[in-house]
């Protein structure tokens, strides 16, 4: 697995890199870039899976880890490794920045090369986030993702509210992540270290836990985003161009989640117990009023955006469950959810492509003039409320499982935001797909393209992969969130 003595962990972080030198160097046609980019990120993701192959399933300790002297004067390395749980969300960085050069093949008219650098980029700073283990150097590249989301919405966005849309993320979650910094400098004062793994057996006393929860509750919260910070996410998904909606929900929304697992439940044990219960009520009204407000949605765009700030409710609620059922869930919810939420965007985009509206009202009776697409699109809204046989099924059955555990009014709130989501996810497919077809349609339409279809089946793939089969994915994640309990004591 080795190549040239080469740990294939690093060798996949600077993947993305080379890629770039070489989209920098050699190529400046339109037409070779999105060909070197496509098959550039198609190995990357076809390495990651490499990588997933030689992961050993029987334990809970991070693997292809190794360390390398960075900074040795200020004890800062830069550490890597991975276990169950950042292996998934590394592959669902891959295989969506994959899918997002292959939507992007026709929509950037004008600096092209940049469109796919920023992509390149991203995908670097998100393996970063991924498989670092020092938590200074984590948060670097934490927020080293805003530059080039920054730069996707704010120039390739599709319409004129993008300059404000882009800098309502980038200072929203700038802002959030400020605090997260300050309580990582003091940590590095008092240990002397930004290790994590040194930093996971270090007990930290409990009014010192509380302080450092909530300054890093304020960056993730606002990444994931929860409820009262979720202000930027309906604007930057409605100014963003397709595939950046599409990386946007399917990843960004997840390293809020991603840091929650990784640093704040297994550093401030104490303080998650202690501060579970303002979760669980940010978590609740995340659920219901983020199903209320989708239903009230006219742009198709923000309809996905709100459900996604209900499901990322059912994340959290599942994470500060502090128990096993619980945590797989909110990993399971937050793979799906990737997934998921990807597709939908990209119908969405399919639509806007065709019609140039995103506005409700102007779409119905598609399933005329479109039946491939509506089967895609039904088969994507049931998935997400969770159907049965479809990946966020597994995901929301654990966590309500461990819910009913914790507290059974809890279970009643959730409940009511399944019912909510079915609501509004039967109501937008009845909407767009049935009823009278809009005369001007039949002016000028197109149902799926090859490139288009290819797409939806691969998402379509992965979702009933995921749903029917889950233990391949659980047998990975279950060992590495035993681990967490160690350091939890709950």
């Amino acid at each position: 697995m080795y190549i040239f003595n080469l740990n294939p962990l690093l060798f996949l972080s600077i993947l993305p890199l080379i890629g770039i030198l070489i989209l920098i160097i050699f190529i400046s046609s339109a037409e070779k870039l999105k060909i070197f980019s496509f098959i550039f990120s198609s190995f990357i993701f076809i390495y990651s899976l490499f990588i997933w192959i030689n992961f050993s399933e029987n334990t809970s300790t991070f693997q292809f880890l190794e360390t390398y002297k960075l900074i040795p004067f200020f004890n800062i390395n830069y550490t890597i490794g991975i276990d169950g749980i950042s292996l998934f969300f590394l592959i669902l960085s891959t295989f969506l920045i994959n899918i997002c050069i292959l939507i992007s093949w026709e929509s950037p008219k004008f600096f092209v090369k940049e469109y796919f650098l920023c992509f390149l980029f991203l995908e670097f700073c998100l393996i970063q986030v991924f498989c670092v283990l020092d938590i200074f150097l984590f948060y670097i590249f934490f927020e080293s993702v805003l530059i080039p989301m920054f730069l996707i919405i704010g120039i390739w966005g599709s319409r004129e509210r993008k300059i404000r849309a882009a800098f309502q993320f980038f200072l929203y979650t700038l802002i959030g992540s400020l605090f997260m910094l300050g309580s990582i400098i003091y940590i590095y004062s008092i240990k002397g270290t930004s290790d994590l793994l040194t930093l996971w057996f270090t007990n930290f006393p409990l009014q010192l836990q509380l302080i450092l929860w909530i300054m890093f509750f304020f960056g993730f919260a606002v990444k994931i985003p929860m409820v009262p910070f979720h202000i930027w996410l309906p604007e930057a998904h409605a100014e963003a161009p397709t595939a950046g909606s599409v990386i946007l929900a399917g990843v960004l929304l997840k390293l809020g989640g991603y840091g929650f697992l990784r640093f704040t439940l297994p550093l401030f044990p104490s303080a998650c117990i202690y501060f579970s219960p303002l979760v669980f009520l940010l978590s609740l009204i995340a659920i219901i009023y983020g199903a209320l407000t989708t239903i009230r949605q006219i742009d198709l765009k923000k309809i996905v955006a709100y459900s996604s700030i209900s499901h990322m409710g059912f994340v959290t609620l599942g994470i500060f469950s502090l128990n096993l059922n619980g945590i797989e869930g909110s990993i399971i919810l937050m793979l799906s959810h990737g997934l998921i939420s990807s597709a939908m965007f990209f119908c969405i985009g399919i639509l806007y492509d065709r019609y140039v509206t995103r506005i409700l009202k102007y779409y119905s009776g598609l399933v005329q003039i479109m039946p491939m697409f509506v089967i895609f699109f039904m088969f994507f809204s049931f998935s997400n409320i969770s159907f049965p046989g479809t990946s966020s099924f597994i995901g929301e059955l654990l966590i309500l499982v461990s819910i009913f555990k914790v507290n059974l009014s809890l279970l009643i709130g959730a409940l009511i935001g399944v019912v909510l989501s079915a609501g509004y996810a039967i109501w937008l497919l009845n909407r767009v797909s049935f009823g009278t077809l809009k005369t001007y349609y039949s002016i000028n339409f197109q149902d799926i393209s090859r490139r288009e279809f290819f797409i939806l089946l691969l998402l379509t793939i992965s979702v009933l992969w995921l749903g029917i089969y889950p233990y391949c994915f659980l047998n990975e994640i279950t060992f590495s969130t035993m681990n967490l309990f160690k350091h939890l004591s709950v």
